[in-house]
Formats: structure tokens, sequence, C-alpha cells
């Protein structure tokens, strides 16, 4: 028996332990087995003593003692059904702790398998972006290699085509020495067809002088990069021009007038991409560089002065512009004359500039110079005469001159109409005087009800889509509003709308020749009405006024 109690105290004291401690799966395991191992134990000894009680029992006879000890034996039997159920208990949690370690393996292994599946899945992607990089500067590369090869077939053409050129064709033929004038157009463009431009073989012939013409190459190459900045395919004409530059300094040498005028190439395709600070530095290069080797007094030497003006202009720095745009105009009086229609251009430019410091005077003095040589030279219906009228009423506007600039306005309207329709007389009038009858009518409470009725058809017959126009009827509208003439105002505004109706529509059937075509992004469009310009324009103040631009040469 103390054998029987001593066991049960083990396994009391296994099972309880310290009620504060936590323990862990493997410790929880190894004492419900130590429990285990004292049940059975203890339950070895309750089937001795239960035999030892049996035989007892069987030897003694009905008596007060065999009573007792069939008591004992029950509560033995009572002992051994709760050490069964004990120890089936035990076998209960020891099943439940293996299952609970299979689970928890299990578990570990899908872990690693996660983690696994995990570093193959960002190693996937990692080699996904490298193809992709790959295939994309794969494309980067079969697309230059398309436009390389378009580009040697066109230089082929031009090359086949030069030779084709006989030499004594080149001597008889005008057009056969392109100038730098030729090259890169300006204003000239805009002339009426009855204008003979005489200026241009002069301009030739004064940048022939200096010992320096274009080669047909960089004519060509110059074309090209036009082509591919209209389409706003920069990151083709960029490493164009920088390979032909570098191709140039390897022949030629830095300091070197083919190298100026690529410099120049790049500098305007820097421009149109906003980079003024990296176009600036290239046209610095290209100054330097002409100076060096045509001398500071040729035509090229003006042009990129020019264009340097121009490009301070567009940033604002005025001040900056003017010094450049000055001495340009001093190299044009001396080398074309102070009477060449170029020598009007960079007039009108530096008038640009002075207008915007506020140097009303001087902006008069050059506006009315330009002026009087483009009507001298290129006849009273050039459209620089009326471009140049629109510039200086804008500065008579800014400074209060309300009626020198009515006076330009008119002159502008009533050349226009002349040009189409004769002479003025009383039956044949234009615009302006039939908006200010209409003023002293509405004054007179005599209002007309269809005005256009009678003087509308000469502004439908004729060229509405010019700009300049269309411009001036919305400038003399607005100071007929300042003079409180409201009903005049309302008929030029009435003749501006028309007009730009007019201009849409015709801007609408082109629109469609697009669409039937290759279409062009209004993007691509800006970009290439851009890069082919010969202006900047800079909008007029609240006073009114035509844009006023400057002209910018491709030399």
């Amino acid at each position: 028996m103390r054998e029987n109690m001593s066991s049960g105290v083990c396994v009391k004291e296994s099972v309880e332990g310290d009620p504060g401690e936590k323990l862990s799966q493997d410790e929880l395991l190894l004492r419900t087995r130590e429990v285990m191992q004292g049940l059975e134990a203890l339950r070895a000894e309750h089937q001795a003593i239960l035999e030892g009680l049996l035989e007892t029992l069987r030897c003694l006879k009905q008596t007060q003692e065999g009573r007792a000890m069939e008591e004992k034996s029950a509560i033995i039997r009572r002992s051994l059904e709760m050490l069964e159920l004990g120890l089936s208990e035990a076998q209960v949690m020891m099943a439940l702790s293996g299952h609970l370690s299979a689970v928890e393996s299990e578990k570990q292994k899908l872990r690693a398998q996660v983690r696994r599946l995990c570093q193959e899945n960002q190693w996937l992607r990692d080699e996904l972006a490298n193809t992709q990089q790959k295939l994309q500067k794969s494309e980067q590369n079969v697309a230059q290699l398309e436009e390389e090869k378009k580009h040697l077939e066109f230089m082929n053409q031009m090359k086949k085509y030069d030779q084709d050129l006989s030499p004594s064709d080149e001597k008889d033929s005008d057009s056969g020495r392109e100038t730098l004038d030729d090259l890169f157009p300006d204003d000239q463009e805009e002339q009426g067809p009855g204008i003979q431009p005489a200026h241009s073989s002069a301009a030739a012939a004064a940048a022939q002088q200096g010992g320096y013409e274009i080669p047909a190459r960089l004519r060509t190459l110059h074309n090209l990069v036009i082509q591919y900045a209209s389409q706003g395919r920069y990151e083709v004409a960029v490493p164009l021009c920088k390979q032909a530059l570098e191709d140039l300094e390897k022949t030629s040498g830095h300091d070197h007038p083919d190298v100026a005028t690529m410099l120049n190439i790049l500098a305007l395709v820097y421009r149109d991409q906003n980079k003024y600070k990296e176009a600036a530095n290239l046209l610095n290069d290209a100054l330097a560089i002409r100076e060096k080797t045509l001398g500071k007094d040729h035509p090229a030497v003006a042009a990129t002065l020019n264009n340097l003006a121009v490009l301070y202009g567009k940033r604002g720095k005025y001040k900056e512009a003017e010094p450049l745009c000055k001495r340009a105009l001093e190299i044009r009086e001396k080398v074309l004359g102070k009477d060449h229609p170029d020598v009007a251009k960079q007039l009108n430019n530096l008038a640009l500039l002075c207008q915007n410091q506020g140097k009303y005077d001087e902006v008069e003095y050059y506006y009315q110079r330009a002026l009087d040589i483009y009507q001298s030279k290129l006849g009273p219906d050039d459209p620089n005469v009326a471009k140049t009228k629109n510039n200086l009423a804008s500065c008579y506007l800014k400074q209060g001159k309300f009626k020198q600039a009515e006076t330009l306005y008119k002159e502008i309207l009533t050349r226009a109409h002349e040009r189409e329709f004769g002479s003025v007389d009383d039956e044949n009038k234009p615009i302006w005087m039939h908006a200010e009858e209409r003023e002293e009518q509405s004054k007179g409470k005599q209002k007309e009800g269809s005005p256009f009725g009678e003087y509308g058809g000469w502004y439908k017959a004729c060229k509405v889509d010019s700009p300049t126009v269309t411009t001036t009827l919305k400038n003399l509208g607005a100071l007929y509003k300042r003079q409180g003439k409201f009903e005049a105002a309302e008929t030029l505004e009435e003749a501006a709308m028309r007009s730009r109706k007019q201009g849409l529509d015709s801007a609408h059937k082109q629109r469609v020749a697009e669409v039937l075509g290759e279409p062009e992004t209004r993007e691509k469009q800006r970009s290439r009405e851009s890069l082919t310009s010969d202006t900047v324009k800079y909008e007029s103040g609240p006073d009114g006024g035509e844009e006023v631009s400057m002209s910018v040469e491709m030399q």
C-alpha cells in the first residue's frame, strides 16, 4: 500500500507541476509520457492488490472481516477503472500531439514551398522586365536602322541627281548655286505673285562674296531634319544632327563654316524643343566660328546674330537681344545696302525688341523705315507692308495715339478693297466707310436692317485667309469701341467673324484631306510649323494690335 501511495504522489506531481509554468509542446509530450508510465505502474499495483484481496475473500467465510475485504476490492476496482480512463486520455493526448506535429511539419513544408514560389516569381518578373527592355531596345534599333536606310536611299538619289547635272547647267542656272537665303526661306515666300524678288540675287551675290557656299549635303540634311522634326521624331533628328556634326568636325575640323551651319541646324531643333540654353550655346559657338572663318561682316554672321537675338527675345531677355539685333542690322546695311528688304526685316525685329522695352520713339522710327523700304522695293500690295502697318499701329495704341493707329488700319482695309474691286468712289466704298455710315444712321435712329447686303460682297471675294486683314478688322473694331462707336465696331466684328468662319471652312477642307491621307496630330503639326516657320511671334498687349513677329534665319 505504501508503494501504491508513493506512485500516486509521483503521478500527481508529474501532472500538476508548477501552475505558473508555460510548457512547450515537447515538454508537455514528455510529461504526458511520464504520467502514462506512472498510471501503468499504479494499474499493475492495483491489479496485484485486487488479486490478493480476491484470494483472501475465497479463504474467509461470511464474517465481518470478509465484508470489509469486499468493500476494499470494490474500491480497488473503481480505482482501476479511473486508471484505465486516465490511460485512455493520455493515449488520446499522445495521438493528438502526434497529429499536431504532423500538421506543423506540413505547415513548415508549405511555407518553404511558398517562399520558393515567391523567389521564383520574383526571378521571373526580373527576367520579364529585362526581356522587355531588350525588346524595346531592339525595336528602337530596328526603327533607327530603317530611318538610316531611308536616309541613305535618299542621299543616294540626291547623289544621282547631282551627278546628272552638267557643269554648263550649273553655270547657266541661277538656282543651281543655292545661297544662304535659298537654303533657309524667309518672309519672301509671302510676296504676291506679281512682285519679283529682285533682292534675292543681290543677297546671293553678297553671300558668295564672302567665299562660302553651303554644300548640297547640308541642304539635304537640313530638309531631312525638318521632315523628322515635323513628325515629332526628335529621337531621330537630334542623333542625325549630332552624327553629321561629329563627321564634319573629324573631316574639316571644328573651326569650319560647315560646322557652324550644322550647329545652326541643331540649334533650331533644340529651340523647337524649348531647350533654349542648349540652343544658345550652339548659336554662340556657330557665331564664333563664322566670325573667325568668314569675317565679322559676313551675311552669315548677321543671320546668326539675328537668331541669337530672337532666342533671347523669346526668353524675355530684350536688353541682351537688342545689341545683337543692332549689330546684325549694321552688317546687312553694309553688305546689302540700306534699302534692301532684308534690312527692313531686321528693322522689324529691332522695333519689336524696343517695343517690349517701352522705347516707343525708336519703335516708330524702325517701323516707319521698314515700311518705306517695303513700299519702295516690293510695292504697296506686298503682305509685309500690311504687317508692318499693323505693327506700327499697335505701337501707336500703346502710346494712346489712337488717331494715327486708326489711319493705318483704314489704309490697310482700303488697299485690300482697291486690290479686289478697284478705286474707291461713292458707289465702291471699303467696309470701314460703311461701318461709319451705319454709326451715323444709328445715331439718327435710322438703322438699316441688313447692312451686309450692300457691302459684304467685297470681303467674301478678297483673300480673307490672310490673317492680316482679319486682325485689322478686329483691331479697328476695338478702337471704335474705345471711341464709343459701337455700331461701327459691331459691323467690323461681324465681318471679322465671317472671315474667320471662311478661314475655318478652308482649314476644315484641308483637315479632311489630311484624314484621307496620312493623319497628322495637332502636336506634330505644331512642331512642324514651329520648326519650318521663319518667325517667332509675341502677342500684343490689351491695347490691341496685331501679333508682331521676329524673323528667324536658318543660315
